[in-house]
């Protein structure tokens, strides 16, 4: 007879439990690309003529059901799941057959999520408007609900006690090493010093060290060498430029709109750079980051009479705005856009999930987001003149260009639960207020005009068990290739788990304790041996930890397309620095300012910033994706952007006091690398150079090789 051994029989469940575990996290990643990629469109595309609120139902084809998008109508199934060719709504978005929308074909980008979604299964959330509410909901035990770890209140750990471990420098080291130990693992030496300049400078400013500022530091023998580079680097202005890229990232920021209605520009947002700069600012003055969060949802509020912050209003009003405006629909979609930029971007929750019904997996029911989504109806997106001299109409400044795109508040109102997500549906009415697993099982409601304020204080407070413990893990995530919680957005059940707990714990509250500065959480992790590690792979340490989860070693990261480019600019000497009014566009050869300037779309990206793995600006990012294309090679080998970089270097290094090319190569290396060539880098330079009869010609490409390869775009 065959029996079933017990430890068979656990691996045999194990193994169900990660299956299931993995489906669930599949169907929930499914739901959440319907809910940002499809259903937006259809709204505002589709239901005024193919939903049971049209006056007319046109070819007897309904959309706003999962049921109705399937049957079809007069040209067939609207959708079939895994097949493209025999899903009439492609052709249609096509122009291949019939045409819709009628009002203009949608972009390509568009057209491709919709097959993407059709391809995936066409995963559809959505029931028929008649399903009935449940009788009777279960009820969340909040005692269970809040037992989970990110719903429980960080806490300081005393970090472990390692006798005469020299190697610890601050408290983050200590935790690192005791986690070492229990693996029977150790931890790397330090990196040499050009390489810790290098991965220290691109980190802090986003920018690589100048060749003298490196000599400086090699030869620099004071024993607070590098801490005072690094109180160098946190001081700089160029620190606000390249952390700002990572907040833009998060609150989803763009200058316009994904759909464009023939020539109708008149929910772009021609002034957003305002937002931008002023992000910029508020790092650089290491504005505490409660203050920085409350200032983004409510500095009109908070500060009445001094309109000095409002600009960081644009967290919210440069959000993605649809045509219809004031259509019930329409306006459902910007709250959930808006509560979900909130959630995910501040609190690290998907409460936006609970929008047709509770959510499946975290403890935020449907109420939940109805009391969040009635903070943003009781607001209105305002373009406010920037001066007094601004022609304003109802407040709102007649000349887009002459105002800063922002929010206000209009009259207060709380709004009904949208059965399945339906505005015909409409269910119970929820007062505003902020999900009960964050305020100790309270139900706490919103009082004072829209609720903003009440919800930037709700969310910044230091009780709030997320706030802090997410933008500490975003910024870990930085600077170590991957974050505590590697899943940034997602601190939930379908989350990913801390590596390090009591860490992040720990760091999280010395964060707050520290007045919520960004400055102090940068240095803290900067200054830590564990940052300082080289990233030489011992193998059999690589072979216990591939993964390098338990951090035996510095991760090799890729430079984002922000560093890389600067980088570029660096070396071939072209870059400006100045403070841009306005945005550049990053693919054109003669622009020399910073990538952080780069107008950004979500109509259409710059074709520099798409190659290279930038966010799709339309919806909250929770961590740059990496691809490796061809076509991001033929890019370095053939762009006109890069060639230029090398003719700027060869016009720099022949105008040098030096009459080789053997100093002109070293000098190459040290604008390019920060480091010396070494004798075979030199003989190969030197024989390539010698071929050819046009000098400029040889040289220039001989740079683009060099600007082009692995070690540029690579940090150790």
């Amino acid at each position: 007879m065959f029996r079933i051994s017990t430890s068979f029989f656990i691996l045999l469940l194990i193994l169900v439990v990660a299956f299931a575990s993995g489906a669930n996290a599949d169907e929930a990643a499914n739901i959440e690309f319907f809910e940002k990629k499809i259903r937006p469109v259809l709204v505002e595309h589709c239901y005024e003529c193919h939903s049971s609120s049209s006056k007319a139902i046109k070819g007897e084809l309904r959309l706003d059901t999962r049921e109705t998008i399937r049957k079809g109508g007069e040209s067939g199934a609207g959708i079939v799941p895994g097949d493209l060719e025999q899903s009439s709504i492609i052709a249609a978005l096509k122009f291949d057959s019939v045409e819709m929308p009628p009002k203009g074909k949608l972009s390509e980008s568009v057209i491709a999520d919709f097959e993407k979604w059709i391809s995936d299964g066409a995963v559809d959330p959505r029931e028929a408007e008649s399903a009935p509410a449940q009788a009777s909901k279960p009820q969340i035990d909040w005692n269970v609900a809040m037992a989970f770890w990110s719903f429980q209140q960080p806490k300081r750990h005393d970090s472990p006690f390692l006798e005469s471990n020299q190697w610890i420098q601050r408290p983050i080291d200590a935790f690192i090493s005791a986690k070492l130990e229990s693996e029977g693992l150790y931890p790397n030496d330090a990196a040499d010093r050009r390489t810790l300049l290098r991965r220290a400078s691109i980190d802090l400013i986003g920018l690589p060290p100048t060749e003298q500022e490196m000599q400086s530091f090699v030869q620099d023998e004071s024993p607070t060498a590098y801490q005072d580079r690094v109180d160098q680097l946190l001081s700089s202005a160029r620190f606000g430029e390249r952390w700002a890229r990572v907040w833009l990232d998060v609150a989803r920021y763009a200058e316009d709109q994904a759909h464009i209605v023939g020539d109708d520009k008149s929910l772009f947002f021609p002034n957003a750079y305002l937002y931008r700069n002023w992000v910029v600012r508020a790092f650089n003055l290491d504005m505490p980051y409660d203050q920085f969060v409350r200032l983004q949802l409510a500095a009109d509020l908070m500060s009445p009479d001094d309109r000095e912050h409002w600009v960081a209003l644009g967290f919210i009003g440069l959000g993605p705005k649809y045509y219809r405006r004031n259509a019930p629909d329409v306006m459902a979609e910007e709250w959930e856009d808006r509560v979900d930029t909130v959630t995910r971007g501040l609190l690290g929750v998907t409460v936006a999930c609970a929008r047709c019904h509770d959510h499946k997996y975290d403890p935020f029911p449907t109420e939940d987001y109805y009391a969040l989504a009635g903070v943003f109806a009781g607001t209105e997106m305002l373009n406010m003149p920037l001066d007094e001299s601004v022609e304003a109409k109802d407040g709102h400044a007649k000349d887009p260009d002459k105002s800063m795109h922002v929010i206000r508040d209009q009259k207060p109102r709380d709004i009904k639960v949208m059965i399945r997500g339906n505005v015909e549906n409409e269910g119970e009415l929820v007062e505003r207020g902020f999900p009960r697993v964050l305020t100790g099982g309270e139900k706490i409601t919103f009082k004072n005009g829209s609720g903003r304020l009440d919800l930037a204080n709700a969310i910044a407070s230091p009780n709030n068990p997320l706030t802090a413990r997410v933008i500490v893990n975003r910024v870990w995530g930085q600077y170590f290739g991957k974050p505590l919680v590697g899943t940034p957005s997602n601190f939930g059940k379908l989350g990913e788990r801390p590596s390090h707990p009591e860490l992040l714990d720990d760091l999280s509250v010395r964060f707050m304790q520290n007045g919520w500065s960004l400055k102090w959480l940068h240095r803290e992790i900067v200054l830590s041996a564990t940052y300082q590690q080289s990233s030489t792979i011992d193998f059999e340490k690589q072979e216990s930890d591939p993964a390098n989860q338990w951090l035996w070693r510095a991760h090799r990261r890729r430079l984002s397309v922000e560093a890389w480019r600067d980088s570029l600019l660096v070396a071939s000497g072209a870059i400006d620095y100045s403070f841009a009014k306005g945005s550049i566009q990053a693919s054109k050869a003669t622009e020399v300012r910073r990538t952080l300037y780069s107008s950004i779309s979500r109509f259409q990206l710059d074709p520099l910033l798409v190659l290279f793995d930038f966010p799709d600006p339309n919806a909250h990012s929770e961590r740059r994706s990496l691809t490796t294309t061809p076509l991001q090679k033929l890019f370095a080998m053939n762009s006109d952007f890069m060639l230029r970089q090398a003719e700027q270097l060869v016009d720099r290094l022949m105008n040098l006091n030096v009459s080789t090319n053997e100093d002109r190569i070293r000098n190459a290396y040290a604008s390019i690398y920060s480091r010396n060539p070494d004798q075979e880098e030199l003989l190969l330079g030197m024989d390539f150079l010698k071929e050819g009869s046009d000098e400029k010609r040889q040289w220039t490409k001989y740079l683009q090789a060099l600007l082009a390869s692995n070690e540029l775009l690579i940090m150790d």
